[in-house]
């Protein structure tokens, strides 16, 4: 049953035209900060949305029965990552803050529903493991930048929290990679025997 929607082409269309409008607004959300980041950082800042930029391509391909793997890879790695990343950081500031704007439990929903899609069609990819190499390389790569460089996305009121949030990243980035390799590489090999 779940299958049969996942792969229902009217709802590949949909699921394509949410990401593309979602991928465009949280570029549009990240403008400030993209306007005060030196360029040879800009690729790294704004990191929702291009995670939902890598589902969207490989939507895009899916649609027409193309394959892309390593954008596949990509795609769930960074989905699920940034998705409960978003996640976590709109709960600890809604636990620092005592509150949380609309936009913030928006924001949780949407980077919710990020992180199980990525997931849920994890059946389809056509990910080998040099793809996850690459995509893992990609991400933790990112990690330095942000907590390292300074380009992680800002969070005015968790600022005190940093260095505890750049640790928490850092081992999120690791479950992502091994969720992704789980979920592809080893399901795979173990259908296979």
């Amino acid at each position: 049953m779940i299958k049969a929607i996942l792969l229902d082409r009217r709802f590949l269309v949909m699921l394509f035209i949410i990401n593309l409008l979602g991928t465009i607004y949280g570029y549009y959300w990240y403008r400030y900060q993209l306007a005060s980041t030196p360029d040879i950082f800009l690729i790294f800042v704004p990191d929702s949305p291009t995670a939902s930029l890598f589902f969207t391509i490989f939507l895009l391909f899916f649609i027409f029965k193309k394959r892309f793997p390593l954008i596949e890879a990509l795609a769930i790695i960074t989905l699920f990552k940034y998705g409960v990343w978003a996640v976590v950081m709109n709960l600890l500031t809604l636990w620092v803050n005592g509150e949380l704007s609309p936009s913030g439990y928006m924001l949780m929903l949407s980077h919710g529903a990020m992180a199980i899609q990525g997931l849920l069609y994890a059946p389809f990819y056509k990910i080998k493991m040099i793809h996850i190499v690459i995509a893992g390389i990609w991400t933790l790569h990112n990690d330095v930048i942000d907590y390292v460089f300074g380009m992680m996305p800002t969070y005015a009121t968790l600022n005190n929290y940093m260095d505890k949030i750049g640790y928490f990243t850092f081992w999120l980035s690791i479950l992502s990679i091994f969720i992704a390799y789980q979920l592809t590489i080893r399901a795979k090999n173990r259908t296979s025997l």
